[in-house]
């Protein structure tokens, strides 16, 4: 697209107001009048090139079911002298505060994030109950149809309160959450995406959705609940809705936020699946892009408070007392009764379910692909389009789930069971459905429950022909479409459970073929065939494994777990991506990854920097800010000093807009072009300049500067970062684009090689290093060498 780039700056050549090639202004008082060139003609046809170079990749990007402007955030520090000047001024009491406050918010995000998780279950458990097992009753007295009836109406009614919640009042919140909140740990920051509303949406929108009966989990939108908690408080609140902290000041920053939004993602997982050391993993295998020592202990702390937390709760709620939710401690679901032994033939057999498995996992991926994008057209249309797909998609999944047990035949409950066969609540192994008394229905076991208690079922240990195989055939191809079907529409889903669901089905129903010559247990094989559909979809290998150990509590399946992880994981690398990366690349979001693409090493750094680029002087007339503020969007600014102020023009570092916004709104101006740095050190604190959170910041259309102003001058060195990372033009593009991303940059300052040249060739930001960007400049490239 050929707009300009949100939030970014436009790389290239040093131009001024007209458009011509010049050096930032000449000394004296003239400040606004023509500018000398700093090139000479032997650079010009060069130059010319940069200045006629346009980047032109899209600057709108898919959040959740909403397409809004996107940029990038500032995770490097600002060392300018008001930073300098405070670090300097802090004591060992403010330090001690910071570092205190640092694990306060860890402990609060932990507690949030249980309470939220527990609130989710026991919202499910009983609405879903509830829902369940009125239908049930009227099963009971064959009223079949007024029980369909009910079952149908209720879930499109739930559904429509969780589509109406997304389309109309937080759209970011549609979906899982991690591709998003993977794409801000990455540096990439977008309208609400961890918003307050946000969070609103993302917990009554995934309880309502998840007691529809969808196909879906809650795990994936806690990890985005859990990342949307650490930010608000981070943040101080929101100032939009007048919750705000002066205490928390210190973490209005990108960097400290970004620290807390790991720890909320990793929480979010840990209350999820209670597994608060997969929670850890997960957030550094997955979701981090920056990872160090000292977060790692503040992210394992989290985890724990969320373990310890959700452990009280399922005390107090033990035997029933809040639904069904605390059976079973921490551990979800169950299968250490079966003893795993094995022998050489079984393990032939693991190997053949994680090659299966990484096959269906990467079909599986390919369909959700082009699912997505077909939803995204629809969904383009507006609100009400949204909340119509959601109520298809809604019968569709009533439809198969009442339906299709009815193909199904009522198997005679096992003598020893007593009371326990049929069941007639709403939950345990053997529903009763339309079966005679003392018989059950297998089918019904899996669709007509929750999601949860499926996977219960599947793992359950012990004789395969508690299921019957065309029973379990059936359940898997309906769950293996459903959930590629059901994800995409706007409601907060999860693709863990799903995911699950499948593979737990397949694998019991390998297991259910190789009975005959394997001691392994069908719900081993269940768990095994979990393991391998997570592996070939999300890609994940030791956090998946350690998941998969807390929720089954069966340390002794260690070994064949992550034989079918890495086996399923490698066989489905081999035809695409993992689903959260096809994701973030469908949603248009610029991800960095932590390698260059082979391509890059046949370029340098000035093979893709783009103009025009507009500069600053050291002291610069406040026309010349203004004009250059309204007629880009550009969030940074190279400043140039020139005679008499230096020797020659030389970078003096980059200024942000917000920072400029600030010293326009305070009116910082002098009459004479002169030094004034000092007064203006007297008169603010780096925390004037700190940046606003989900509230609104400073517009320059708020700013009223009079025409008398716009003569004067600013002295803008005090809040110029005097030390931005800088490379030179001859680098290799390959590696300028890891540092770029391994020093978590927004602007890295493109220099050239020799000093007979203006002091900045050009800026690379994240959308510089863009294959669409790249490869469009450079079509000849093969993107693969």
């Amino acid at each position: 697209m050929g707009e300009e780039r949100d939030g970014e700056i436009e790389e290239g050549i040093i131009i001024s107001r007209s458009g011509s090639v010049i050096s930032s202004s000449s000394g004296g008082g003239g400040g606004g009048g023509l500018r000398e060139p700093l090139v000479s003609n032997n650079n010009s046809n060069s130059i010319n090139n940069i200045n006629k170079r346009r980047n032109t990749t899209s600057q709108l990007a898919i959040v959740g079911a909403n397409v809004c402007p996107i940029e990038s955030l500032d995770y490097e520090i600002i060392e300018n002298d008001l930073f300098k000047q405070d670090w300097r001024s802090n004591t060992k009491h403010e330090i001690a505060q910071y570092i205190s406050l640092k694990w306060s918010l860890s402990l609060f995000i932990g507690l949030l994030t249980a309470l939220v998780a527990f609130f989710n279950n026991i919202s499910v458990e009983n609405i879903a109950g509830f829902k369940l097992l009125f239908t049930n009753n009227l099963m009971l007295t064959q009223h079949y149809h007024q029980a369909f009836l009910v079952y149908v109406s209720s879930n499109i009614i739930l559904s429509t309160i969780a589509a109406s919640l997304c389309a109309f009042l937080a759209p970011s919140a549609a979906g899982s959450g991690i591709p998003e909140v993977k794409a801000y740990l990455n540096g990439v920051d977008a309208q609400a995406i961890l918003a307050p509303s946000t969070l609103f949406v993302k917990i009554f929108g995934s309880i309502f959705g998840v007691a529809a009966g969808f196909v879906v989990g809650k795990e994936g939108p806690m990890v985005h609940t859990g990342a949307c908690i650490a930010n608000f408080l981070g943040q101080g609140g929101s100032k939009k809705y007048r919750l705000t902290w002066k205490w928390l000041r210190h973490f209005k920053n990108d960097r400290d936020r970004r620290d807390l939004v790991t720890s909320g993602a990793a929480a979010g997982v840990a209350a999820a699946f209670r597994a608060p050391v997969g929670g850890v993993l997960f957030a550094l295998e997955e979701a981090a892009s920056w990872w160090r020592s000292a977060l790692l202990w503040r992210t394992f702390f989290t985890t724990a408070v969320v373990a310890v937390v959700l452990r009280g709760f399922i005390q107090l709620c033990h035997g029933g007392k809040c639904g069904l939710f605390g059976e079973g401690g921490l551990i979800m679901f169950e299968v250490n009764s079966a003893q795993p032994a094995y022998s050489t033939p079984d393990l032939l057999v693991v190997i053949f379910l994680g090659v299966i498995g990484g096959l269906f996992g990467s079909l599986y991926n390919y369909l959700v692909d082009k699912v997505l994008r077909t939803y995204s057209i629809i969904n383009e249309r507006g609100p009400i389009f949204k909340v119509l797909l959601v109520m298809f998609v809604s019968f569709l999944t009533s439809c198969c789930s009442f339906g299709l047990p009815w193909l199904s035949k009522c198997i005679p409950c096992p003598p020893h069971l007593g009371d326990e066969c049929p069941t007639i609540e709403r939950s345990g192994q053997y529903k009763n459905f339309q079966c005679p008394p003392n018989h059950y229905n297998d089918l019904a076991s899996l669709f007509f429950t929750t999601n949860d208690d499926a996977i219960r079922n599947l793992f359950i240990a012990g004789s395969n022909k508690r299921f019957q195989f065309g029973s379990l055939v059936i359940f898997f191809v309906a769950i293996y479409f459903l959930g590629i079907v059901t994800y995409g529409i706007a409601i907060p889903s999860g693709l863990f459970i799903p995911v699950i669901l499948a593979g737990a089905s397949y694998g019991r129903l390998v297991g259910s073929i190789v009975d005959s010559f394997t001691v392994l247990d069908v719900g081993l094989f269940a768990l095994l065939g979990a393991a391998s559909f997570l592996g070939g979809t999300m890609r994940m290998t030791v956090s998946l494994c350690v998941i998969l150990l807390e929720l089954t509590n069966n340390l002794l399946m260690l070994p064949l777990v992550m034989l079918v992880l890495l086996i399923s994981k490698s066989v489905a690398d081999c035809f695409n991506k993992g689903v959260y990366d096809q994701i973030v690349e469908m949603k248009g979001l610029p991800y960095m990854e932590a390698h260059a693409e082979p391509y890059m090493r046949q370029l340098i750094a000035s093979d893709v920097v783009s103009g025009p680029l507009f500069t600053f002087s050291g002291i610069e007339k406040v026309g010349n800010i203004v004009h250059t503020l309204k007629v880009t969007r550009h969030h940074g600014f190279p400043v140039i000093d020139e005679p008499p102020f230096s020797d020659v023009p030389e970078l003096c570092g980059l200024v942000l807009r917000s920072h400029l916004l600030v010293l326009l709104k305070h009116r910082t101006f002098t009459k004479q072009r002169g030094m004034t740095g000092s007064s203006i050190m007297r008169k603010f604190k780096a925390r004037d300049f700190a940046k606003p959170g989900s509230g609104k910041g400073i517009n320059l259309e708020d700013l009223d500067i009079s025409e008398d102003e716009m003569e004067m001058y600013v002295d803008l060195h005090p809040i110029t970062n005097g030390s931005p990372y800088t490379v030179l033009e001859t680098m290799s593009l390959a590696k300028a684009a890891v540092l770029f991303r391994e020093l978590g940059l927004r602007h890295l300052l493109v220099v050239p090689k020799t000093p007979a040249r203006p002091p900045i060739v050009g800026i690379l930001t994240r959308h510089d290093f863009m294959a669409a960007h790249v490869l469009g400049l450079y079509p000849h490239l093969d993107p693969h060498k």
